[in-house]
């Protein structure tokens, strides 16, 4: 038998959620990797990277689709893109490449920019972010985290807090005076939340400022699945997701976004009574 086929042998009989392949045949548990944060979500990965990584910062998680597929989530600039890395079982695979290693992978492409997105985004593999703190399982927590990586207090953090959670992707809008429902293009950055026409349009069709709603849950009046919808004074927004899994997504960063106003708002009014005190 030979070398090829001893290590495919020896790696395809380990579980492909514990373990990765050295090139030189040994093997090593997957969570001794320094940068594999196993179950992070995805949107947790955006924070983190997003918060206290730089351009070309990376991480490898679990995919939630299936065994043996991984994500891994790489900053570019100011957006964070997700790649498939799947293990068959005795090697690593990205899109038409094949890697021995993980070594392998990133090492390949720590020299060669990655494709990053349909608008030919290069991505480069930089700097490793490691597993050296608690990972935020609620989006409250990255405060928490982004203070221990910076010395600061939670406190010092809230007011830039919105600013770490943001998230994009289409959703079904119905209209606001004739109630036909269209596909748009959504981004979630601080406390706006913007629609466009499409992901390609360089404007966007109207800009919500998360300060002036008073509430997003899920939505059982209309004759669609996985809604949910925005409240504000002038108008409620019914939207749309193309699962429920995404639907709660978008509820849950937007909720955290929500809360995060409510408590400036409150800070400031205790500010302004302190002060309103002192000066009577």
């Amino acid at each position: 038998m030979g070398r090829a086929e001893s290590l495919k042998g020896k790696m395809s009989s380990q579980d492909p959620s514990d373990l990765w392949s050295r090139s030189d045949g040994e093997t090593e548990l997957l969570q001794d990797l320094g940068w594999y944060h196993s179950n992070l979500t995805r949107h947790a990965a955006e924070a983190l990277l997003l918060s206290n990584g730089c351009d070309g910062s990376y991480l490898l998680r679990d995919s939630n689709e299936r065994i043996g597929l991984y994500s891994l989530s790489v900053r570019a600039k100011d957006s964070v893109k997700h790649f498939h890395v799947e293990y068959t079982g005795y090697s690593f695979k990205f899109g038409f490449n094949e890697f021995s290693s993980l070594k392998d992978f990133v090492k390949h492409f720590a020299n060669q920019p990655l494709i990053g997105s349909e608008t030919g985004t290069l991505i480069v593999l930089k700097h490793p972010y490691p597993r050296e703190v608690e990972e935020p399982s609620i989006y409250e927590s990255v405060r928490v985290h982004t203070a221990m990586q910076t010395g600061r207090t939670e406190d010092d953090l809230v007011p830039t807090a919105p600013s770490l959670g943001t998230k994009e992707g289409y959703l079904t809008k119905q209209g606001g005076l004739v109630k036909t429902w269209k596909t748009r293009w959504f981004t979630l950055h601080r406390n706006e939340l913007k629609y466009f026409k499409d992901q390609m349009s360089p404007e966007p069709i109207r800009i919500l400022d998360l300060t002036e709603c008073s509430a997003v849950q899920f939505d059982y009046s209309q004759e669609r699945v996985n809604c949910f919808c925005l409240v504000f004074p002038f108008r409620t927004f019914y939207l749309c997701a193309k699962t429920g899994v995404e639907a709660d997504e978008w509820i849950k960063i937007l909720r955290w976004k929500l809360s995060q106003i409510r408590k400036q708002l409150d800070q400031r009014e205790g500010t302004i009574r302190s002060r309103s005190f002192i000066f009577k």
